[in-house]
């Protein structure tokens, strides 16, 4: 809505209300008179928001256009000041350079013609005469101070070197002194170690006398033994064959009967087990769960070492056997018998049957065939 279309608008509304004047009567005339008021203010307000919108417009294309002006004029003078600096860089450099040489050369001459002054005045001549002697004196007496610096230099060198001497011998001697105490302290020590190993050794000794004494009077007794029973038995089998035991077959014979009369056949012998035996069952105990050696031998292996088995033979070797094999009498005498097969989780046997060690196994014996009925390989350490 523009400024021409309002006045427009106004001039009609002014013809409009001056015709309802006219035409309406005079009471409606003062009710007329407050329309064109109120319609004149809503105008003017609609008028003066049209204007703020307006100047909003123009302030902020006024804005933008002043900022793209900046912007051109800032480029421009960056570009001016570059090319002004570039021109300027390279028309001053050549004169710059002029102007230094022609500094230094005024330099030069200045320093020249000082020189030539100074050398033709008198004050210059006679410095120049008295400049060798003090030279002179001033290099006597920088030697001497030279000298003196190196003597107190010797002199603190020869100190340092007494004391560092002295240091060392000092720490020497104190290590020494401690290395023979040292020495002194091993040698008691050493003598003490070797008495006591001395004594250990004589107890040592002493105790294998005694083993080796008992050994052997263990292995001439069971020789002994051994000898007189195969002389009683070689004896008593040369009788029996030359008919010398007659009196023996009547003992025997008064025996059996006495047993035949009690209702006992081998009542009248009573070191006889009979030839009916009960077989011995080597399956039968080892499915017990009471005999089992194995883990008690495992929880007490004290018990099951039993030290050096020693031969009846002096010159025998371990040899393995098996169920079956006879053995000699002399590797299951009574020495060699196991009293309490319990202690070992062994069965308890009976008959003409008894538990033998044999180096470090276990057998079941027949002590009258000498046939080895059960084995165990590695029962003992």
């Amino acid at each position: 809505m523009t400024l021409s279309q309002l006045l427009k608008g106004s001039a009609l509304s002014a013809l409009a209300v001056t015709l309802s004047f006219t035409a309406l009567p005079a009471e409606e005339a003062e009710a007329a008179e407050l329309l064109p008021a109120a319609n004149v203010a809503a105008e003017s307000q609609a008028l003066a928001q049209d204007r703020r919108s307006e100047r909003r417009a123009a302030r902020q294309s006024n804005r933008g256009t002043r900022q793209a002006n900046r912007q051109q004029r800032r480029s421009t003078r960056q570009a001016n000041r570059q090319e002004t600096r570039q021109q300027t860089r390279q028309e001053s450099r050549p004169q710059r350079r002029q102007a230094r040489q022609e500094n230094r050369q005024q330099r030069r001459s200045a320093r020249r013609d000082n020189r030539r002054a100074q050398a033709d005045s008198p004050q210059s001549r006679r410095t120049q005469e008295v400049r060798p002697t003090q030279r002179r004196t001033e290099r006597r007496t920088a030697r001497n101070v030279e000298t003196r610096r190196n003597g107190n230099r010797a002199t603190a060198r020869n100190n340092n070197r007494a004391a560092n001497n002295a240091n060392i011998n000092r720490v020497r001697g104190e290590a020494r002194a401690n290395n023979r105490a040292g020495r002194r302290d091993n040698r008691f020590e050493n003598r003490a170690n070797r008495r006591d190993n001395r004594a250990e050794n004589r107890a040592n000794r002493r105790d294998n006398r005694f083993e080796n004494r008992a050994d052997r009077r263990a292995d001439r007794r069971a020789d002994r033994r051994a000898d007189r029973r195969a002389d009683r038995r070689a004896d008593r089998r040369d009788s029996y064959r030359q008919g010398r035991r007659d009196g023996y077959r009547d003992s025997r014979r008064a025996g059996r009967r006495d047993g035949y009369r009690n209702g006992s056949r081998h009542a009248g012998n009573r070191g006889y087990y009979g030839r009916k035996h009960k077989r011995w069952d080597r399956h039968g105990w080892r499915k017990s769960s009471r005999y089992n050696w194995y883990n008690h031998r495992r929880y007490n292996r004290s018990i099951f070492s039993l030290g050096r088995y020693y031969s009846p033979y002096r010159y025998h070797n371990y040899n393995r056997f098996n169920i079956g094999f006879r053995l000699d009498s002399l590797f299951f005498g009574s020495r060699y018998w196991i009293n309490d097969p319990w202690q070992y989780r062994l069965p308890n046997v009976y008959g003409p049957y008894r538990w033998v060690r044999y180096y470090d196994d276990v057998a079941l014996v027949n002590i009258y065939s000498g046939e080895v009925v059960d084995v165990i390989h590695n029962f003992f350490w």
